[in-house]
């Protein structure tokens, strides 16, 4: 079966080693993670990736969550495609207990990933405006008074980074090293599953033996 992975930008390292782990034969695509400043893109060239790409594959599994662009779910049922369940990346890598627990526990969390903190000038300083008018930092995050590091793979580097960033804020610490968490094991579970075809054919079997 031919399969194509199509990753949003921060989530391409961790899915590209996952393939290398489980030594998948698939292959593997990514959209720009900036695309999150500006959602209605990733659903726009999410369709027209499917549509350029779809017909060459067998299975298609958008590694994706919801992340606030509008219809990704209707693009992806448009073209027949799947995609790893959770409203985003921070929900996959902490689990979805977890993640529940955290948000229960103080709702005003700020969520780093290793490519977020590697990113953070360009993605959140620079997204958002604030390196040129850094006076509309207390606009963004007023209601903020946690920062969660789900760290990948963590370095003293980055750790600094994040602890850093946290005091800078006025914010309380805390650091969970998630490693893949749930999107390991949500991947691995799409890529166990049978694909329509397979079924059909199972199906058929079954049919023959009692028949």
């Amino acid at each position: 079966m031919k399969t194509l992975f199509i990753a949003c930008g921060a989530l391409a390292k961790e899915t590209k080693e996952l393939i290398d782990k489980y030594n998948w034969p698939v292959d593997l695509k990514a959209l720009p993670a900036l695309h999150h400043m500006t959602p209605l893109k990733i659903t726009a060239d999410l369709d027209v990736m499917l549509g350029q790409l779809r017909a060459d594959y067998d299975r298609v599994i958008v590694v994706y969550g919801e992340c606030g662009a509008t219809g990704i779910d209707e693009v992806l049922a448009k073209h027949n495609v799947v995609r790893v369940s959770g409203p985003h990346c921070y929900e996959m890598y902490a689990g979805a207990a977890h993640f529940t627990e955290m948000m229960a526990e103080e709702p005003g969390t700020f969520f780093l990933t290793d490519w977020l903190l590697r990113a953070y000038e360009k993605a959140v300083l620079g997204g958002l405006g604030l390196d040129k008018h850094p006076q509309l930092a207390p606009l963004y995050f007023g209601n903020y008074r946690r920062l969660v590091y789900l760290s990948q793979s963590p370095t003293e580097k980055l750790l600094a980074k994040a602890q850093a960033i946290a005091a800078s804020m006025d914010w309380e610490f805390e650091h969970r090293a998630v490693g893949y968490g749930e999107l390991e094991e949500r991947l691995v579970a799409l890529m166990n599953s049978a694909s329509p075809s397979d079924q059909l054919l199972s199906e058929a079997q079954e049919i023959l033996t009692y028949s």
